[in-house]
């Protein structure tokens, strides 16, 4: 079999408050192997941010300063090889060469996709995704801006926070942003150029039936009856 690998991207921003509310109501991924080459981490590489059953209730700030918050970048870490950078061993590279290489590596995946949506763009993201796997939905996707993350009120400071808790984010979907645009704009070229070539044929074949040559069908004295017509 061979197998498309597909993925939606989301501003970091958003991204980061819908998880922080969704932590808040009790939600956990305590199940959560984070298997990387074979084992997964120790509690000294993955230190809990938590302790109890969850961590629900807790407040933006406390969800921005526990360090070792897996929803700090998130989508560059699902995404990358974790296999390059050690897995969740921290000491195994430099700080600042293991985010170079996790943003790559985040990068080079995402470019090998056979398609990628962006959460902000749903008209288009359906568009690729019908383009691509030759399927049509039965109805259009809807843009929700309401959503939980977009009822959070929080300061510039506060954004400003989040965005460098996640700059490998930011610059991950600055990247998937540009590269969505190339995509949507290369088929709406293709079917822009599938249309003149369907409308050049079937004005040659109108020209065509123009060209041949018209039978006589009416005798003197004969009314042709309306089937004949």
């Amino acid at each position: 079999r061979k197998f498309y690998y597909i993925t939606l991207l989301r501003d970091p921003v958003s991204r980061y408050l819908s998880e922080w509310r969704h932590v808040q109501r009790g939600a956990t991924w305590k199940t959560s192997l984070h298997m990387c080459d074979g084992r997964t981490p120790t509690p000294e590489e993955l230190p809990p941010c938590y302790e109890g059953t969850d961590w629900s209730g807790c407040t933006l700030q406390e969800f921005m300063d526990c360090p070792y918050n897996l929803a700090n970048n998130r989508q560059v870490r699902m995404l990358a090889d974790l296999s390059l950078v050690g897995c969740y061993n921290l000491s195994f590279i430099p700080e600042g060469k293991r985010a170079q290489l996790l943003l790559e590596s985040a990068k080079k995946n995402l470019r090998g996709m056979a398609f990628f949506g962006l959460t902000e763009f749903q008209r288009k993201t359906q568009y690729l995704f019908e383009r691509t796997f030759n399927l049509k939905f039965i109805r259009p996707f809807m843009q929700y801006n309401s959503t939980r993350a977009g009822g959070v009120e929080v300061d510039e400071d506060t954004i400003r926070r989040i965005e460098e808790l996640n700059d490998l984010d930011m610059q991950l979907y600055d990247y998937a942003k540009d590269l969505f645009q190339q995509r949507y704009q290369y088929k709406r070229q293709l079917e822009r150029r599938e249309q003149r070539l369907k409308s050049r044929e079937e004005r040659l074949l109108h020209r065509a039936k123009e060209a041949l040559p018209r039978e006589d069908t009416e005798e003197p004295g004969r009314v042709p009856t309306e089937d004949y017509m």
